[in-house]
């Protein structure tokens, strides 16, 4: 191949093979990683929303979660294995399916749905940043939070909320954008301190009143009729949302994997998920129910029960464990947006023009959309429902975790030709038709027909939680057919 041509075009520092000084992650390092993809507020409202709001069988729900994190855990074993064996990350990996055209578009999608999000996130993770602003200027003085200047609203937030948001998007910017040395410490930061955050808020409600908040607990817990047909619909919706969850991280899982020392750390660390999803659900629960029997004793808190850390919070005259909560909040939402929005979003937008982007440059781009995105949420992205068109795009990754499975495992047999990977030239065996694989794209378009059907036919919403299983499914399953010999 020529090399000079290829430097061009799809050589890029970033995307290489990981040094085998740097393939330094362990089984407790991606402890960390899935602690931080699960503590978040979202999985926080989801899961105790599952215990305590839907009426559901504590058993089915515990059951569901951890039939569905297994699910996870071999999932990401399938798309580990290969980027841990060669070093290689997501986007990279991708030519070998679709050709480096096809790799470079197909991947640009995940880059912008991660834009999208890293957006959305950040400025719900700058209504924490706000909330602490508050605060600080209520302590200051009482009476300056009632000033006209605060009254003046652009784009639906006053000024307090313009600086909150500028303070979070630049915050992440700076500490996401020097490479995976800084953002695995930020990983394993976030990670322990959290869960140090969340015990203290556990002994912090225990104690509060110990009898009432562990009847309260005990009484969520039910080990009846647990072998009832009537519980087979619950326990499959249960494990597909819990899949849903997580299925964002799952088709970039090889820019971490790719760091990993080998692959029995890789399963062992992947396998840790569900102790992370143990331990979380616990503390979670525990303290969604210990908060609610203490506020139950005031008549105005009888009428529902919180799952949002924020509106908990909200309710606790403790300014201390208010600006507690909100620190670790912050430290949990940033990492979370770092593993699932951030990284992914950088390695395939540097793919896309890998002769002129760089980790530093592509942060920069990525920020100023995601900041354009956080700006406008409020006021007019949220009002349009583009969340559906989201998911929409977000559809077509079980597809293409499906082509990269099949052509990995059953037509390369696990062979990947790194040298070739990054050619360009006709006779390399990655070039296929011009740059494209048309079998592989061809079996992603049918994967996303399905998959995108669940968000958008409503005789099929049913079976949303599961689109991306079924999109993989079938595209995996359509490409095999047309790619054999």
């Amino acid at each position: 191949m020529s090399l000079d041509k290829s430097k061009k075009t799809l050589i890029n520092w970033d995307l290489v093979s990981v040094n085998p000084n740097d393939k330094n992650w362990n089984w407790k390092d991606l402890f960390c990683f899935w602690g931080v993809n699960i503590q978040s507020i979202i999985a926080f409202s989801l899961i105790t929303s599952l215990y305590v709001i839907y009426d559901l069988n504590s058993s089915v729900v515990f059951i569901g979660t951890i039939l569905g994190s297994l699910l996870v855990y071999f999932f990401s074993n399938l798309i580990g294995k290969p980027s841990q064996k060669f070093g290689l990350p997501f986007v990279v990996l991708l030519r070998s399916s679709l050709g480096f055209r096809g790799a470079k578009y197909f991947g640009l999608i995940r880059c912008l749905v991660g834009t999208f999000l890293f957006g959305i996130q950040t400025y719900f993770l700058s209504k924490a940043f706000g909330y602490l602003l508050r605060i600080f200027l209520f302590y200051l003085d009482p009476s300056l939070l009632d000033k006209e200047i605060f009254l003046i609203f652009f784009l639906g937030m006053n000024i307090i909320d313009w600086c909150a948001i500028i303070i979070a998007i630049l915050l992440q910017a700076i500490l996401f954008s020097n490479g995976m040395k800084l953002n695995k410490k930020i990983i394993l930061y976030s990670a322990v301190s959290v869960y140090f955050g969340m015990i203290l808020f556990f002994f912090t409600v225990l104690l509060s009143d110990v009898k009432s908040t562990t009847n309260s607990f005990y009484n969520l817990l039910s080990f009846e009729n647990l072998i009832d047909a009537n519980n087979l619909g619950p326990l499959i919706t249960v494990i597909g949302t819990t899949f849903a969850y997580f299925s964002f991280v799952i088709l970039s899982y090889g820019d971490f994997s790719r760091y990993v020392k080998n692959e029995s750390e890789l399963k062992k660390g992947n396998l840790s998920l569900l102790l992370n999803l143990i331990i979380f659900s616990f503390m979670a629960l525990f303290i969604v129910s210990g908060v609610d029997s203490f506020l139950k004793q005031d008549p105005e808190n009888l009428t529902r029960i919180l799952t949002n850390p924020t509106d908990i919070i909200g309710k606790l005259d403790n300014l201390l464990i208010t600006n507690l909560v909100l620190i670790f909040i912050i430290i949990a939402s940033a990492s979370t947006n770092l593993i699932a929005n951030f990284i992914p979003s950088q390695y395939t937008l540097i793919n896309f023009i890998p002769s002129s982007l760089s980790l530093k440059s592509s942060s920069i781009v990525i920020t100023i959309l995601s900041f354009l995105v956080g700006i406008f949420w409020l006021s007019y992205l949220s009002q349009i429902g583009i969340l559906s068109f989201v998911d929409t795009f977000g559809a077509i990754f079980g597809p293409i975790f499906g082509v990269m499975v099949s052509d990995y495992y059953f037509i390369k047999k696990k062979n990947i030709l790194n040298k070739d990977i990054y050619s360009m030239e006709s006779n390399g065996t990655y070039y296929y038709s011009g740059g494209w694989h048309i079998k592989g794209v061809y079996s992603i378009i049918i994967g996303f027909i399905f998959s995108a059907s669940t968000i958008w036919n409503s005789n099929l919403t049913f079976l949303q939680s599961f689109s991306w299983i079924i999109g993989a499914f079938i595209a995996a399953t359509v490409y095999y057919l047309l790619a054999r010999k």
